[in-house]
């Protein structure tokens, strides 16, 4: 959803509404308005809103990574060698379309990327590493750490 200009700023019944959403984004819209203390086309309105301005950007089911086979949770920091706007145009388009990526996000430091994967195993990850990341024009270095457990995992944010 695009932002509008001015968004309104949360109040407590929209952080009481975006709570709820995390930690169930399947709530009907009933059950959000019992949550708010709301009727529930107030709430619907109050979603709409939170929508349109971006707070909400979208529903989606949290997938288990382990249990649909992806046993390899992979951190993969990416250099590239020169920083011209093309290059990292193109690198960013081409991580964007592959699926094995969950994140990416530029960073500051040593490398200039840090990549989320999730892969299936080791020769998934050979695959992935050897013929899809280093063929990208421009990458310079990649250091991979593998997740060997995941202590926390969550996307629900402080709202407080």
């Amino acid at each position: 959803m695009v932002k509008e200009s001015q968004e309104t700023p949360l109040d407590e019944i929209d952080r009481r509404l975006l709570r709820a959403l995390q930690m169930d984004g399947r709530l009907s819209n009933v059950e959000l308005a019992r949550t708010a203390f709301l009727s529930p086309p107030a709430t619907h309105a109050r979603l709409r809103r939170l929508e349109r301005e971006g707070y909400i950007r979208e529903y989606v089911a949290v997938v288990d990574r382990a249990q649909t086979g992806f046993d390899l949770l992979c951190f993969i920091h990416v250099s590239l060698q020169m920083h011209q706007l093309e290059q990292v145009e193109n690198f960013r388009r081409v991580i964007r379309e592959m699926p094995e990526v969950l994140e990416c996000h530029h960073i500051t430091g040593e490398y200039d990327y840090l990549l989320k994967a999730a892969l299936r195993n080791r020769k998934d990850l050979e695959r992935f590493l050897v013929e899809k990341l280093t063929p990208i024009p421009g990458v310079e270095r990649i250091h991979t750490s593998l997740a060997l457990t995941e202590v926390k995992a969550t996307m629900a944010l402080p709202l407080e």
